[in-house]
């Protein structure tokens, strides 16, 4: 397993700082914030050819919607994903983190012959069918992303993230875990990585709070024996608030992961 940051909680004035900094405190990886990356596609390029730092993922960043009503905002958003997978092929990361939708349902309910989640399963598997087909040929993932119930209605856990994968199966569609939302959805999170295991391939790291871990009580250690289990060697990116300064908390929460 391989520690990574996203790139807006490391300090520095340039992207060569920050991955400078992130190599010192023991980061193998850097995810990416989706909006914007297309006209950074150089930069990040020249910036990773003289850093032992990788790319590790992109993380959203699109606009639109895949499960809105409106066609066009599922147009948007299809259209933005296309581009970001291509460039996370660029950029030599694993691939785009996708949330289909925030907040509640934009279907309308049509029961009895179908509630808005129905609806919205269906919807979502047939937008994967064609952009999967542009994951492939970008050389990149599709990752989604479970949340929680406070941030949607849809796909919080992750044996409903790999109930997707399994039923649309393709090399280039995949699941990621992020340890905040599993322990707030998540009865045993072990138990969950476990059963999704052949779907994952991404992690995001964030504690019970939201803060780096080890800033509040998520048991991460028994997480980690179950990654190991399953044979991850992916990347686990921060992703959360930091208490503290990040030039001190950034190398400590590296030593605190590392010893998990």
């Amino acid at each position: 397993m391989k520690l990574a940051c996203q790139e807006g909680l490391v300090p520095g004035n340039s992207l060569p700082e920050r991955l400078e900094k992130l190599a010192a405190w023991g980061y193998e990886g850097i995810e990416f914030w989706g909006g914007g990356i297309k006209e950074r596609v150089a930069e990040i390029q020249s910036a990773l050819k003289e850093s032992s730092v990788r790319a590790s993922t992109i993380c959203a960043g699109f606009r639109g919607c895949l499960l809105d009503a409106d066609p066009t905002q599922r147009d948007l958003a299809m259209q933005d994903i296309r581009d970001l997978l291509y460039v996370a092929g660029d950029i030599g990361a694993v691939g785009l983190i996708v949330v289909p939708i925030f907040g509640g349902p934009r279907l309308p309910n049509l029961t009895p012959l179908a509630t808005p989640e129905q609806l919205e399963r269906e919807l979502l598997l047939k937008l994967l069918e064609d952009l999967v087909r542009t994951a492939e040929k970008a050389g990149a993932h599709i990752l989604l992303e479970p949340l929680n119930r406070y941030e949607t209605h849809f796909l919080r856990r992750l044996e409903q993230a790999a109930a997707i994968c399994d039923a649309l199966p393709h090399p280039n569609l995949k699941l990621m875990a992020d340890f905040f939302h599993m322990s707030i959805e998540e009865a045993n999170i072990p138990e969950a990585i476990r059963a999704a295991g052949k779907h994952l391939a991404h992690v995001h790291l964030a504690d019970s709070n939201r803060l780096l871990p080890g800033q509040g009580h998520t048991d991460f250690k028994s997480g980690f024996t179950a990654l190991r289990e399953i044979g991850y060697t992916g990347y686990m990116a921060l992703e959360c608030g930091i208490a503290g300064d990040p030039a001190a908390e950034l190398p400590r929460a590296a030593a605190y992961l590392k010893a998990m």
